[in-house]
């Protein structure tokens, strides 16, 4: 039985991703789930798979090298799937010490821990062995407003916010272990993600929230920074296909093919509340476009994000399943299924249910 030790698992897309994987190979593999439950962080969204045999959580931070090592030396892992990280631009720009603590020492403490419990004598590393890093395009910078411009694997780093800028960082070590070591790892660069489960201080969850109760939808500047879409399940799968058919040493650029500026998307939410809300819902009378509020621009606010995911496709057979008009639907009606959860994210409640679950 394969292995996975998954950083960072509690939080949005690592959450979606071991769904994603249970789903696919139920009783074959096993899941090690390391998250240090900070803000993001949210073990009720895997209410699911607790209590499985092949699940486990442990609670500690990525920047704790001893809790790391010692998870490898009770364990033999053969995959690591590193998602753990710091990822909001607005909380990097008022406070940018947190993002180079947990997303640069804390990537270095994961690639030490590896390469310590993979490596042979003879300096090569055990087979099968696999360290999937995964990042964001947020590295590459911005781009112009050019329907043909895009970011490619080869485009040159170019970060603008601290948290960009961390998760440089992280990808260049990444890089150096695999090019001083040849250590066995990839590294995908991935679009915006949606979908359930995810912490409403982004730009979709948070629309979708403040809509329904008539609370005022801020918008960046112009409202017209594009960014390209991914379905959270579609990056999932990404991952997957890269650890079982990705070159080694490569990077794989993971896009949407969901190219939207902000004001679009909450056009697009606003228009799909309306759609979605039975008649007689109290809450249709609040979803209106004027509580659209434009507000002072984000700090070294990027133009555009667009990735041409052209490599995937080509080298793995990966391209993206969900087209937006799906995507939306599916993340609003997963929010109407689960209101508690998102009262319980934006109260702080969240964190009670570890407590509740693992007190003893």
């Amino acid at each position: 039985m394969r292995t996975y030790l998954v950083t960072g698992g509690a939080g949005f897309i690592g959450s979606n991703y071991i769904h994603y994987m249970f789903k696919k190979y139920d009783n074959d593999i096993r899941i090690i789930n390391v998250d240090a439950l900070t803000y993001a962080g949210n073990l009720e969204n895997l209410k699911g798979v607790e209590g499985r045999d092949n699940y486990t959580f442990v609670k500690a931070d990525i920047c704790d090298k001893e809790a790391i090592a010692k998870i490898f030396a009770e364990n033999d892992i053969d995959r690591v799937v590193h998602f753990a990280a710091e990822s909001h631009v607005d909380r990097s720009i008022r406070n940018p010490e947190v993002f180079v603590q947990t997303n640069v020492l804390g990537t270095a403490v994961m690639l030490n821990c590896a390469k310590a419990a993979w490596e042979l004598e003879d300096g090569t590393f055990k087979e099968g062995k696999k360290f999937l890093h995964v990042s964001t395009d947020e590295v590459y910078g911005s781009l112009p407003d050019d329907e043909n411009a895009f970011f490619y694997e080869t485009t040159p780093y170019d970060p603008h916010s601290p948290y960009s800028a961390s998760k440089a960082s992280s990808d260049m070590l990444v890089k150096a272990y695999m090019d001083t070591y040849k250590f066995p790892a990839n590294i995908t660069n991935c679009s915006n993600n949606y979908g359930p489960y995810q912490f409403p201080e982004k730009l979709i969850p948070l629309i979708i929230n403040n809509a329904l109760q008539g609370k005022k939808l801020p918008v960046y500047g112009d409202g017209k920074n594009v960014r390209d879409w991914l379905f959270v399940e579609d990056h999932a799968k990404a991952i997957d296909m890269v650890q079982e058919k990705g070159r080694l040493f490569e990077t794989y650029n993971v896009g949407g093919h969901n190219e939207k500026q902000n004001i679009e998307i909450i056009h697009i939410i606003l228009d799909t509340l309306q759609e979605m809300l039975p008649e007689g819902d109290p809450r249709k009378a609040h979803v209106t476009e004027q509580l659209i509020t434009y507000v002072e621009d984000r700090k070294g606010h990027d133009r555009r994000y667009a990735i041409a995911p052209d490599k995937i496709k080509a080298e793995i057979g990966w391209e993206p399943e969900t087209m937006f008009k799906e995507g939306i639907r599916k993340t609003i009606q997963w929010f109407f299924e689960n209101e508690d959860w998102m009262k319980n994210v934006t109260s702080g409640d969240y964190q009670k249910y570890y407590n509740d679950m693992y007190k003893n």
